[in-house]
């Protein structure tokens, strides 16, 4: 008889970036979403904080140096700056683990995130292939205690939980 035994893990990822100056063209993504009226995150990608995050903590479940590796020959070979397009890369280095929730954190002062968390959330539940409720996404200004609530930049923690089904006969 077979025995499926589920082998849960979690995992911590993080990014933070500064902004440009106020007189950059290059847009503000945060989830894949633009926020108009703020500058662009300082990347050589489109530093997209919460698909950096997600990202390291794909790292940290498998063991690939995603960021510093695939993503970094994303953008300097093939001229690819869409981190949506380092997370689906990095969905591929999981092998037999599946996300199945997925924690997000944003700390900084600027842009207003609270009034786009949903929409933040169905594009993430989307890129990952989660149900929108497999989703938690909390906002915060930070309240000027560091360089993210005084506006410098925006940071994100992920924690992403994954379960492997192993068998055993």
């Amino acid at each position: 008889m077979n025995q499926h035994i589920p082998i849960y893990r979690s995992a911590i990822g993080q990014s933070s970036r500064r902004f440009l100056p106020e007189e950059s063209s290059k847009p503000c993504l945060i989830g894949g979403v633009i926020f108009d009226g703020v500058p662009g995150l300082d990347a050589e990608s489109d530093g997209d904080v919460i698909y950096h995050a997600i990202c390291n903590a794909i790292s940290s479940l498998s063991g690939v140096p995603v960021l510093d590796k695939i993503a970094q020959d994303l953008c300097r070979k093939d001229g690819i700056t869409d981190s949506q397009v380092y997370v689906e890369k990095a969905l591929h280095t999981l092998g037999r683990q599946k996300i199945v929730h997925i924690s997000l954190a944003l700390e900084g002062k600027k842009p207003r995130i609270i009034d786009r968390i949903d929409v933040i959330r169905k594009r993430i539940a989307h890129v990952l292939s989660l149900q929108i409720s497999q989703v938690g996404l909390t906002a915060t200004s930070g309240e000027g205690l560091t360089d993210f609530g005084c506006g410098d930049g925006i940071q994100c923690l992920c924690i992403l939980t994954s379960v492997e089904d192993l068998t055993f006969s």
